[in-house]
C-alpha cells in the first residue's frame, strides 16, 4: 500500500501562502509551490520573495489520510465559490526525504575542476574538486550564471591571492576559489541563510572563509579576485563598491546577467574597469576584465 497522498490545488499568488498554512494546520508533512504557466522570475527585489500570478500548491500526507476527507476539511478551512479545485493522488512507497539526490552528479568546469555531490565519490580523486550540499541557498553549479563563474575561476592564476565573493549564495565560488589556490577568501551576502550555508559548505571542504554581511565589510579590504554572480540591478548599483574592493590590476567577474543586459553593464562599469571579456552559456552571460590602475573619474 502506498505511504503518501499528494494533494494539488492552483491559486493566485495572493493566496499561496493562506493555503500552505492550511495544508500544514492539516497535517501536511511538506508544502511546495511551483509555477503553473512556466513564467520566469528573474530579477525579485531585495528582501521579497516574488511568486508567479498562477502558482501550484502541493502538499504531501501521510496515505491514512483519505482524499475526500482531506478536501472536505480543506475546504471548511478555505471557503470560496466557487471551491479552488483539489487533486489528490497516491505515491508510491520511496524514501521522499532523498530520492531528490538522485538527481545531483558530479560536474565538471574548465580543464579539470569538479563539483561534487557530498554523498559522491570524486570522478578524478587527483584533480582538484569541491563537494557540496545543496541546500537552501542559490549555488550548486547546475545554472548557467553560476557554471560560467566556476569556469572562469578554473582558468585564473588563484594561487596565494585574496577572493571576495559578493552575493555568495552557498559559497560555491568562493570555497572553489579556495581549493583552486586562494590564500584568502570573503562571502558576502545580505541574507544570513547563505552565510551559514557557505560556512557549512566550507566546513564540508576542510578550508577556512570569511563570511561578511554587506555592512560588515571593511572600507579598505582590496582583494586581487573579486567574482559577483548576482542580477543586473544590483550590479548596476553596486559597481562604485566593487571597484572600491579590488586592488589596481585585479580582475574581477560579473554574471547573472542576461545577454542584452551586458553593454550597459560594460558602459556603467567603464570608469572604474575595463571589461574586454565576454563568456556566453544559453542566453546568460559573464562579464570579465581588470581594475584600472587610474578610474576615469575622481578614484574612490
Amino acid at each position: 500500500m502506498s505511504e503518501w497522498m499528494q494533494f494539488k490545488t492552483h491559486c493566485l499568488a495572493s493566496e499561496a501562502s493562506a493555503i500552505e498554512d492550511c495544508l500544514l494546520e492539516l497535517g501536511a508533512v511538506a508544502v511546495t509551490l511551483q509555477d503553473v504557466q512556466d513564467i520566469p522570475i528573474f530579477e525579485p527585489d531585495l528582501g521579497t520573495t516574488p511568486l508567479w500570478p498562477n502558482t501550484q500548491v502541493t502538499g504531501l500526507f501521510s496515505a491514512e489520510y483519505s482524499s475526500e476527507a482531506l478536501k472536505t476539511e480543506f475546504y471548511q478551512l478555505w471557503p470560496t465559490e466557487p471551491p479552488l479545485p483539489i487533486h489528490c493522488e497516491l505515491l508510491e512507497d520511496k524514501d521522499w526525504a532523498h530520492c531528490w539526490m538522485d538527481h545531483y552528479h558530479p560536474l565538471k568546469f574548465g580543464p579539470d575542476f569538479w563539483v561534487v555531490p557530498s554523498w559522491l565519490a570524486p570522478p578524478e580523486p587527483n584533480a582538484p574538486y569541491i563537494l557540496l550540499d545543496p541546500g537552501l541557498a542559490f549555488g550548486t553549479g547546475t545554472h548557467e550564471t553560476t557554471a560560467l563563474c566556476l569556469e572562469w575561476l578554473s582558468q585564473q592564476p588563484l594561487h596565494n591571492s585574496t577572493l571576495i565573493d559578493y552575493g555568495c549564495g552557498s559559497g560555491i565560488l568562493a570555497v572553489a576559489g579556495l581549493k583552486l589556490g586562494c590564500q584568502t577568501a570573503y562571502g558576502i551576502d545580505i541574507d544570513p541563510q547563505a552565510l551559514l550555508a557557505s560556512q557549512q559548505n566550507a566546513q564540508l571542504n576542510h578550508v577556512s572563509l570569511h563570511t561578511l554581511m554587506p555592512e560588515q565589510l571593511p572600507a579598505e579590504l582590496c582583494c586581487d579576485y573579486l567574482i559577483a554572480n548576482i542580477l543586473y540591478g544590483p550590479l548596476l548599483a553596486l559597481a562604485p563598491t566593487l571597484a572600491q574592493h579590488l586592488l589596481p590590476g585585479g580582475r574581477i567577474a560579473l554574471s547573472g546577467l542576461l545577454k542584452e543586459q551586458a553593454e550597459t553593464i560594460r558602459h556603467t562599469y567603464q570608469s572604474w574597469f575595463i571589461l574586454d571579456l565576454e563568456w556566453h552559456r544559453n542566453d546568460w552571460c559573464l562579464l570579465s576584465g581588470t581594475r584600472r590602475i587610474t578610474t576615469m573619474i575622481d578614484d574612490l
